[in-house]
């Protein structure tokens, strides 16, 4: 959670999570805030929801999952959901598993639910690789049927993908369906197309790569003009935000992009013929000046409006990640449509492919290419693009990249969490702006609250609401809540409002965007009134009586024992970089903003966490005190020649015990390896190598396109693997309780708090055996942190100590000794004096 958690803030962690473990339970309900998380008792055996539509006449979210539809009720949702099944016909199925795809991957996953004008349901599913889409009636619930009583469809190539895990968007302008999306059984054509209306004018992109190059398409946005804020008749646009590979770098690199076409567009008479003639796109930046840090992989897109009734002030938060960076990082940049639009109708970037340099072209015909219609090219004659001269239409073409890119500085940056959806909350009316709430996803099923205000962003809460193997893929506002789903539940939580903040701590550090803390009623409510001068967080939070400030953290006393390895958190919004002070003698490593330290004698002390926040000019960063803690022994210890006589003494039983193992491992593998040859004399072993484990972890996900498959729900420790841009990689994490709040800190200190190696204590263990290096080295590693849930620096903490925790179910006997006979050679591999070759790390697919 965040600061100040309360009683109920712990119920609204705990009640939800024991329910989808134990799944006993049909709903839960969260502690303070009342709301309620939807599991698998619910949605018995569907699975992989990966699509929301809400309709607020009648306050139903429609939910599209693989071969069901759902409609829950956001008023009641204890109440069971109503579902349609539309699944694929048998022999369909077996088709489409002889032409190579997977039994999981030949099934109907709905990718799309779009309101029509008629007020039915346009709904789109893969269907076996074979995209159909059909009609949904709200007032039944049921779909279009045919004569013969099957489901009335038709075909949804081009309005929806064929691959369940391929990313895809869609928007619907005026009752017509404009899609971006692959176009081919293959999955190597991509198009961005107007999707229904009359057959001619349905329009789409030019098969080049200078228009799209093996794009992934992440979101789409409809600017509707309306007659107050536009005199010029400009016609309405479509946007679509997606990441490429960059044409015009020498560098294959991936590159976020906005494309715009205009919804007139019916393509030109000639040239260009059922093609846009408006398609123009751009590079997106967000990049921290200063550090020269770019985040170039887009992953989500939010629209919204800043003033009301003014699509002018439209603002799009995106969601980036990089390439460039070894572990997780999440950073947050907005985009106005001003500056698009700037760029839009600025210089074109030409390849001249004499010398394959990029220039900016000498000459732009005239009107403008690219340009929507609008009511000055109507007066001169171009009614429509059918009346586009071909010199015009010849020139987007072969120009439809814009020479200068729309840049912003990230609001916020986030290392070792990755935000896998968002949402904005504005606060305050258009006149009065205090800044925004971003909801943040993440890959572990959970919700944080980011208040941003000016150039600083503040960490309010962290809200746990799904098992970790369940990435949030939708967060949908309605009414002051936010809708958030995950591949197999559904979560309603209140997002909106100062209200929600149940303690003075929480609604102080929310100060920055108009939130103040009511003595009298013991509530926090959202105010007009300017902030005092100065610090407005640390103002407001000496109102609460804490001695803690936004930038003037209590000291934490811990109570340790020499040879633990401990993580001290410190939690970071800002891209610039944190430093710690530290007592001389160190023995410690930092892991993004957090700081693992192995205690010893000479290392006792205070420990300072000090991060780098904008100030008042964005090249002049202010420092910030973020965390502050005290190491201290917790009891007498043991020194000189005995302790380290000791220490030898269980070191031996440890290196004993462990070549014990190794031969009893490779008795049970020679048993085992010559009972399979004598009950199956004549025939070769099966292979045990890698390659098998290998192939598998390049398949699809069985559990969700958009989320990773394991084994185990309520496993503690488990791996994900996914595949993004071409490159499949693998993480391995577990859970940790560490302090967050960007700088703040829980109520209950850690004052006197012990850290000792007994399980006990309440703070989990990792055990670490080493042995790489110069010999056997035994440990014992404890992770510190607050009771917030914070996870920053996880994976890489982990992955750095060795305190891998493994899970998932052998698949066969051969493959457990491939497992068995891998774990072997990587154990005795490790060893100077045993010379076995390691074993070959399994080939990554490559993103080129």
């Amino acid at each position: 959670m965040g600061y100040g958690m309360t009683l109920s803030g712990v119920v609204l962690v705990l009640v939800p999570m024991w329910c989808l473990m134990s799944g006993n339970c049909l709903a839960a309900t969260l502690g303070g805030l009342r709301d309620t998380v939807l599991g698998r008792e619910t949605f018995k055996s569907v699975t992989n929801v990966s699509t929301f539509l809400l309709d607020p006449s009648s306050d139903t979210l429609f939910l599209g999952a693989r071969d069901a539809i759902l409609a829950l009720d956001t008023k009641n949702l204890n109440q069971q959901p109503k579902k349609i099944v539309w699944a694929v016909p048998e022999e369909k199925r077996r088709s489409c598993v002889g032409k190579g795809k997977t039994e999981v991957d030949c099934n109907n996953y709905i990718r799309l639910l779009e309101f029509l004008k008629d007020g039915r349901i346009y709904v789109c599913g893969t269907y076996a690789f074979d995209p159909q889409c059909a009609f949904l009636q709200r007032s039944s619930f049921t779909l279009e049927t045919t004569e013969d009583g099957g489901v009335k469809m038709e075909t949804g190539k081009g309005k929806c993908p064929f691959e369940p895990s391929q990313r895809y968007t869609a928007v619907m302008a005026d009752g017509i369906l404009y899609t971006a999306a692959t176009s081919n059984f293959l999955g190597t054509l991509y198009d961005i197309s107007r999707a229904t209306g009359p057959e001619h004018e349905r329009v789409r992109t030019d098969q080049s790569i200078n228009w799209l190059n093996d794009p992934e398409f992440v979101s789409s946005a409809y600017i509707e003009q309306t007659a107050d804020s536009n005199p010029t008749g400009d016609d309405d646009k479509i946007y679509f935000f997606f990441t490429e590979i960059a044409k015009e770098h020498d560098l294959y690199t991936n590159v976020p992009r906005v494309v715009r076409v205009c919804k007139s567009d019916v393509g030109g008479m000639k040239t260009l013929q059922r093609r846009w003639t408006t398609f123009l796109k751009a590079q997106l930046v967000c990049e921290d000046k200063p550090s020269g840090q770019r985040y170039n992989i887009l992953t989500d897109v939010f629209t919204a409006r800043h003033s009301s009734g003014d699509p002018s002030s439209t603002h799009f938060y995106g969601l980036f990640t990089s390439q460039w960076e070894p572990n997780d990082v999440s950073a947050v940049c907005v985009f106005s449509l001003f500056d698009i639009s700037k760029v839009m109708d600025g210089p074109f970037k030409e390849l001249k492919k004499t010398c394959e340099n990029w220039n900016s072209p000498e000459t732009v015909p005239t009107p403008r290419p690219g340009q929507c219609l609008n009511s000055a090219l109507k007066a001169q004659g171009f009614e429509s693009s059918l009346k586009l001269p071909d010199k015009v239409l010849t020139f987007v073409r072969d120009h439809p990249l814009m020479e200068n890119s729309v840049t912003a500085a990230p609001l916020l940056v986030r290392k070792g969490i990755k935000y896998t959806k968002l949402a904005v909350t504005l606060m305050g009316e258009a006149e009065d702006r205090r800044g925004a709430v971003l909801h943040l996803g993440t890959d572990r099923g959970e919700l944080h609250q980011v208040a941003v205000a000016g150039q600083n962003a503040t960490l309010l809460q962290e809200i746990p609401l799904f098992s970790s193997q369940e990435p949030v893929n939708n967060i949908l506002l309605y009414q002051g809540r936010a809708l958030v789903g995950s591949p197999l539940s559904v979560a309603r939580v209140q997002a909106e409002g100062c209200t929600l903040y149940s303690s003075c701590e929480v609604c102080a550090r929310a100060r920055g965007v108009g939130c103040e803390w009511s003595a009298e009623d013991q509530t926090c409510r959202f105010t007009e009134a300017d902030p005092s001068p100065g610090d407005v967080v640390d103002d407001a939070l000496r109102k609460c009586h804490t001695q803690d400030g936004r930038c003037n953290p209590s000291i934490r006393e811990l109570k340790v024992s020499i040879g633990l390895r401990i993580l001290l958190p410190c939690v970071q919004l800002s891209p610039r970089p944190c430093s710690w002070e530290y007592p001389p003698h160190r023995h410690t490593r930092q892991h993004h903003s957090d700081l693992a330290v192995t205690v010893t004698m000479d290392n006792l002390g205070k420990y300072v966490c000090t991060c780098q926040e904008g100030g008042p000019s964005i090249r002049d960063p202010t420092p910030c005190r973020r965390a502050a803690f005290f190491l201290n022994l917790e009891g007498p210890t043991v020194e000189g020649t005995a302790a380290q006589a000791g220490s030898r003494h269980v070191l031996a039983i440890y290196i004993f015990l462990f070549f014990m193992g190794l031969v009893f491992g490779a008795f049970l593998l020679y048993f085992v390896t010559g009972k399979q040859n004598v009950t199956r004399p004549g025939h070769r072993d099966h292979d045990i190598s890698l390659s098998s484990g290998k192939g598998r972890e390049l398949l699809g996900s069985s559990t969700t396109p958009q989320s990773q498959s394991s084994s185990s729900v309520v496993s503690e420790g488990f791996k994900l693997t996914e595949k993004q841009n071409g490159k499949t990689t693998s993480t391995k994490t577990t859970t940790l309780l560490s302090n967050h709040g960007n700088g703040g800190h829980h109520a209950n200190s850690y004052n006197g708090a012990r850290i000792s190696s007994n399980p006990s204590n309440g703070h989990p263990l990792l055990a670490n055996c080493d042995t790489s290096g110069t010999g056997l080295k035994l440990n014992s590693e404890i992770l510190v942190a607050n009771t917030l849930g914070g996870r920053t620096g996880v994976r890489e903490w982990v992955r750095s100590m060795g305190g891998e925790m493994e899970s998932g179910e052998g698949h066969g006997v051969d493959e457990g000794l491939g497992d068995r006979k891998k774990g072997l050679q990587d154990e005795l591999s490790s060893f100077p004096m045993l010379g076995l070759q390691a074993p070959l790390a399994p080939c990554e697919e490559s993103s080129i």
